[in-house]
């Protein structure tokens, strides 16, 4: 009866050794998974720097004014473009009436030619 004590007793003590080794292999596992993760997100971190940095240089405003010089052809503001507002045509009251709610309501739009706006006309969709 002793001896198949010992015998049970030394199986628990294997089987519990056996799981205390599966244990610290899984944590070391994932400790050497956890080191890498943290080395990637380092290294994302340092690519995520470079990029702010990459767009700041980017978005510069001297070197967009210089894109927009070299590639549009844009002339400056002559000051006979500027009128003032006393020679503005006076507004017509049927072409906004203000309602309850203080907002501006168009009565009659301005037929407008398609052409003009780049719009596509309606018998032609």
């Amino acid at each position: 009866m002793m001896r198949l004590i010992n015998i049970c007793v030394i199986a628990a003590l294997v089987l519990a050794a056996a799981d205390v080794y599966k244990i610290k292999f899984e944590s070391a596992r994932q400790a050497e998974r956890l080191a890498k993760l943290r080395i990637e997100i380092t290294r994302e971190h340092d690519a995520i720097a470079a990029l702010r940095g990459e767009w700041s240089k980017l978005d510069g405003p001297a070197r967009i004014e210089n894109l927009a010089r070299h590639h549009l052809a844009l002339k400056p503001v002559d000051a006979t473009q500027f009128d003032t507002f006393d020679n503005l045509p006076a507004r017509s009251s049927e072409q906004a009436t203000p309602d309850a709610d203080a907002s501006v309501v168009i009565a009659d739009p301005v037929p407008v030619d398609p052409a003009a706006t780049g719009s596509i006309a309606a018998g032609r969709r």
